[in-house]
């Protein structure tokens, strides 16, 4: 087979498609003479041409009666095309369960309702015209790893003339609420700081250049590690920028790529731009809404381990009173435990602040 002659089937193909979606513009007035020419062209047979006429009309992909009119949500029994199959499984298997939707499904069209053609009171937090919307997906962290490979943590919309640092305060993350500390000897003096207010160091990576997060005094380079080791491993080198001072239309990024969000030291979230497009009416207008939330992955909260019920708030290490080693408890169980009615220790164990990976549900 003549390889320029494969060149032009797409071509040809594609005339062919076109013809019939103008009609009259592009009428074929003989039909026969088209198809021959073009079985000609194409270097194959009249049988052969006939049979590609036959698998490739409209009226094979049909699945219901001409007559009918057909509904596009509902699937036709016993289907032959795979997809077809494959869809009618997921749709008997919806149609047999109790709730049609489950709390995660019913949160995301409520956040789709909230936000859906909302405009704002005030002119200056109008949405300009013309400017870029992302969609961009943040996972859980690498030590998650029931989820990380698996499903985003959160799905933010965000505004090409937002910042890095705007980005980075919506991204929502157990770490940046643990206390660190160990407080069973005076589990009342638990400080009232969290992590994200002390360590607030944090970066993007996007296309060899790290962004660090410069706002505060207390702010530190944190990239600075590991373009000092890349350096001497002979890696390309990296850049860096600050990132209170970069707009999302100044990245160069690739849609669908893996990038990285760094914060408390070691925490990585694997961050993907999943879409690049420009506003619409149906758009939330309210710049003041931006980054909009529009997914948020909910996960089963830890519950206490003695009473079931309530969340955990406490984690002991080597505790004669727990069933497990670490073990975590509510905040009235772990006193009753531990504790007697005048506050005091009981046993030798370690109690640390916890924080449920559901606190963001």
């Amino acid at each position: 087979m003549r390889p320029h002659k494969n060149r032009g089937l797409g071509s040809g193909l594609n005339e062919l498609t076109l013809s019939a979606a103008v009609g009259t513009k592009l009428h074929i007035e003989d039909e026969d003479a088209f198809h021959a020419n073009f079985a000609q062209e194409m270097g194959v047979s009249v049988d052969m041409m006939r049979e590609l006429k036959e698998v490739c009309s409209i009226a094979s992909l049909r699945c219901h009666p001409e007559d009918q009119e057909p509904d596009p949500e509902v699937v036709p029994e016993d289907p032959t095309l795979k997809t077809l199959v494959e869809r009618k499984k997921k749709q008997d298997y919806k149609s047999s369960l109790k709730i049609s939707k489950n709390r995660h499904d019913l949160y995301a069209d409520e956040q789709e309702r909230l936000a859906v053609m909302m405009k704002p009171e005030a002119v200056e937090n109008m949405v300009s015209e013309g400017d870029v919307i992302l969609t961009m997906n943040v996972y859980y962290p690498a030590t998650f790893e029931k989820f990380c490979y698996v499903r985003p943590h959160m799905t933010l919309l965000l505004m090409g003339s937002q910042r890095l640092t705007e980005l980075r305060d919506a991204i929502c993350c157990a770490s940046d609420l643990q206390m660190c500390g160990e407080f069973s000897n005076a589990p009342d003096m638990a400080p009232d700081f969290v992590s994200k207010e002390h360590y607030k160091s944090a970066f993007f990576f996007f296309e060899g250049v790290f962004y660090n997060d410069m706002r505060y005094p207390e702010c530190r380079d944190i990239s600075q590690t590991t373009i000092t080791w890349a350096k001497a491993n002979n890696f390309p080198p990296y850049s860096q920028a600050k990132m209170e001072d970069t707009k999302l239309l100044d990245l160069q990024v690739k849609v669908g790529f893996p990038y990285l969000y760094c914060h408390q030291g070691d925490c990585e979230h694997v961050v993907i731009i999943t879409d690049v497009r420009l506003t619409h009416k149906d758009d939330c207008l309210d710049r003041k809404f931006y980054p909009l939330l529009t997914h948020k992955h909910r996960i089963a909260t830890q519950k206490c381990a003695v009473c079931y019920t309530f969340i955990a708030r406490w984690c002991t290490t080597g505790d004669q009173f727990a069933p497990s080693h670490p073990c975590v408890f509510c905040d009235k169980c772990f006193r009753m435990l531990h504790y007697d009615a005048d506050g005091n220790k009981l046993g030798d164990f370690q109690a640390y602040p916890y924080i449920d990976r559901g606190a963001f549900n």
